[in-house]
């Protein structure tokens, strides 16, 4: 197996720096931390080459809130110059693994968003008769620190690459300790639950090495199980097949690799049933002719539409900040035969302009 060697220059490059802090700043330029990044821009971006040069890098402290929808999450934000750090790692190792991912991965990848998965969905659905839906228990939280080191060095052989992304994992261990129930599996001793786990949800690392993990299952799916028609996004998966049977022995095998990875599977949730009663994936259902907005998500739509004209009228919003997120959740919405519940939602509200 090919490895790769002085990479870390280039991560560290003035020019791969600043396109790391274009790209981290994309659409949070009113943030104030990223507006006083960009004020002293050059001197902050020569600061960190240095800092990364001379090893004298050290990721600060995150901060964390909580989300309540899809489901409740603790969310771990990396200060703004790691978060350009994280992106410069990226730019330099993602064409590496890129290239060993298969298709059929989605989520943090060019071309392969929620809707290209939702779209590969339905063409599976029109072609098989039978899905294995299924996802992994607490995935962020239980990732094995371990095993995702040995992971990245079986490509990555730069020792200095080495020392930025084991200074990145070692900053977000730990931090999603109380979201983790301890799976203890055959060998372990008591000292398992001490293993360093955890991947801080909401760095781009996060997202591109949470890939990187679960290719291993991807290879294993297509490789050995060789399933035809497979997709993953992030930690939900989806098996297609016209017998009820290979998709249960799929499971069982599916079972009996994850530990592997140090994972388990959410078994009763993982579960074979007819295309045809509709694939609930991505805030969607899915049926061979149609596509389906989840409920619930047409209902938290509603409530931040009417929460946000209340903030609107009380001059705590503006009215673009309103547009662009009506305009966000009706393009997202329109990827399912959703004409009737947009106008119904979206017509007919009174939204209220102050005046000057």
């Amino acid at each position: 197996m090919k490895t790769y060697k002085n990479i870390f220059p280039r991560i560290c490059a003035y020019e791969n720096l600043y396109f790391a802090w274009r790209d981290a700043a994309r659409g949070k330029r009113k943030s104030p931390e990223v507006a006083a990044f960009e004020y002293a821009l050059i001197d902050n971006l020569l600061r960190l080459e240095a800092e990364l040069r001379e090893g004298r890098y050290r990721p600060r402290p995150y901060w964390h809130f909580r989300i309540t929808y899809p489901k409740p999450r603790r969310i771990s934000a990396a200060r703004f110059r790691d978060r350009v750090v994280h992106h410069a790692l990226v730019r330099q190792i993602e064409p590496i693994f890129e290239a060993r991912f298969i298709h059929d991965s989605y989520a943090c990848r060019l071309g392969r968003g929620t809707h290209a998965a939702l779209d590969r969905c339905r063409a599976f659905a029109r072609r098989y008769r039978y899905v294995l839906q299924c996802d992994i228990v607490q995935f962020f939280p239980a990732v094995d620190n371990a095993i995702l080191r040995d992971i990245l060095f079986r490509l990555i052989a730069d020792e200095r690459a080495r020392w930025l992304m084991d200074l990145i994992l070692d900053s977000g261990a730990g931090v999603l300790r109380d979201e983790y129930d301890v799976v203890y599996f055959p060998g372990d001793d008591l000292l398992a639950a001490t293993r360093p786990r955890g991947l801080p949800i909401g760095n781009l690392t996060s997202q591109f090495w949470a890939n990187t993990y679960l290719n291993e299952l991807d290879q294993f799916v297509k490789r050995e199980l060789k399933c035809p028609a497979y997709q993953r996004y992030v930690d939900d998966f989806l098996l297609f097949s016209d017998s009820k049977r290979q998709l249960w022995t799929w499971k069982r095998a599916i079972v009996d690799f994850l530990p592997r990875l140090r994972l388990t599977l959410h078994e009763r949730s993982s579960t074979v049933y007819p295309v045809t009663n509709g694939i609930p994936f991505l805030g969607f259902v899915t049926y061979p002719t149609h596509r389906l907005l989840k409920r619930r998500n047409g209902v938290a739509f509603a409530r931040r539409f009417r929460r946000q004209l209340r903030q609107l009228a009380a001059g705590e919003l503006d009215y673009a900040d309103v547009e662009a997120s009506v305009c966000g959740w009706v393009a997202h919405a329109a990827h399912g035969d959703t004409y009737g519940l947009r106008q119904a939602l979206v017509t007919g509200q009174v939204i209220p302009r102050r005046s000057s």
